[in-house]
């Protein structure tokens, strides 16, 4: 809650974890209740170098890059700052202890004084997605429950034209705009490529371009479709993992091994791309559990480590030999295809010679 009982006028929100997937909601029920977001500055090496400052070696990076948005927002003098603890988005569903417990790592690492808004969701605790919002809207000293239902409303209004653009294959940044401007683009946008594959990770690894070092434009430029957990909806992914027998014990599972799943019973993809940071024991058991069924479907599987030390050389190098694997294994199977179906358009006779011979 807040110190005192004014109304806030404006939030900073860090350009991390939660805001990869949830930035949409964010900006249209803060923006409906009058309150003006600040972001932090995308990802730079400054930025992990301060989070870096503040926590132990042994912390995994994407709570390290969390850390230095937060230090980035209190540089630009903002003293109001949401970082919420999503415990739980299902019973017993839950998130790892890390992104759990945020708001007290940054209570613990950072002296500086600021003002913390930090509601809870946990759906296993019934604390739901109205308490939630409730006490968010409260801590910003607005009591107004119309105001607070409206801004839910136009929350869930730019959420969900942000996820019917990425499930349309309109890319994450474009569709990020779009949202937040009022626009829902309806055009598909699905393009034929000679190869594509599906990237297990979550939203605040692929999408913060410096943690990612680029790895969707980097595929794209090798002319690779890809796919990511915005292109299924949350309901298709669910299915897929019931359809593999995989049970889903993870709030962000459905970005793994829920995307990974769907297009291989769909038979749409050439490969996996796997991408988690270092010493990520969740996402290590999410990959294993996928690694297992992409080999009984003879989908290959490339798994990336990322932390603040990947070099871009070796990063670059080990998927274009991913790609290049990939394009060969495709040839072989058309040209597999094209010699069966060249055997079956033969007169019966002559099939019957060529199975002599």
């Amino acid at each position: 809650m807040t110190l005192d009982n004014r109304k806030i006028k404006k939030i900073g929100i860090p350009r991390a974890i939660s805001y990869y997937t949830n930035y949409p909601f964010y900006y249209g029920f803060f923006n409906a209740l009058g309150v003006e977001v600040v972001l932090s500055d995308k990802t730079t090496a400054e930025i992990i170098k301060n989070g870096n400052k503040y926590v132990a070696s042994e912390t995994c990076l994407p709570i390290k890059v969390f850390v230095g948005h937060v230090v980035n927002l209190l540089e630009k003098g903002i003293t109001d700052i949401f970082i919420p603890s999503i415990q739980s988005t299902g019973y017993k569903i839950n998130n790892c202890s890390k992104i759990r417990g945020l708001p007290e790592i940054i209570r613990n690492v950072i002296d500086k004084p600021f003002n913390m808004i930090e509601p809870t969701f946990d759906k296993t605790e019934k604390i739901g997605f109205k308490d939630f919002w409730l006490d968010t809207a409260n801590s910003l000293g607005i009591t107004d429950k119309k105001l607070i239902k409206q801004a839910i409303e136009t929350g869930w209004e730019c959420y969900d034209n942000f996820r019917e653009m990425t499930e349309n294959g309109i890319g994450y940044t474009t569709a990020l705009n779009n949202a937040i401007n009022g626009i829902c683009e309806k055009k598909n946008m699905q393009l034929v490529k000679p190869i594509s594959v599906a990237i297990m990770a979550h939203g605040y690894n692929l999408f913060d371009e410096r943690i990612s070092l680029n790895l969707i434009k980097k595929l794209e430029k090798m002319d690779i479709k890809v796919y990511t957990s915005l292109n299924v909806s949350r309901q298709d992914s669910i299915d897929a993992l019931n359809e593999l027998d995989e049970t889903q014990y993870w709030a962000n599972e459905l970005d793994l091994t829920g995307v990974a799943a769907h297009y291989l019973i769909k038979q749409k993809i050439d490969g996996i791309v796997a991408l988690s940071a270092f010493g990520c024991g969740p996402d290590s058991l999410m990959i294993d559990e996928i690694e297992h069924h992409a080999k009984d479907c003879n989908v290959p599987l490339l798994h990336l480590n990322i932390d603040e030390h990947t070099g871009e050389a070796g990063f670059i190098t080990r998927l274009e030999a991913f790609a290049d694997m990939l394009l060969r294994k495709k040839r072989q199977k058309l040209k597999y295809i094209e010699s069966e179906e060249q055997v079956n358009s033969q007169p019966q006779k002559q099939k019957v010679l060529l199975t002599v011979k």
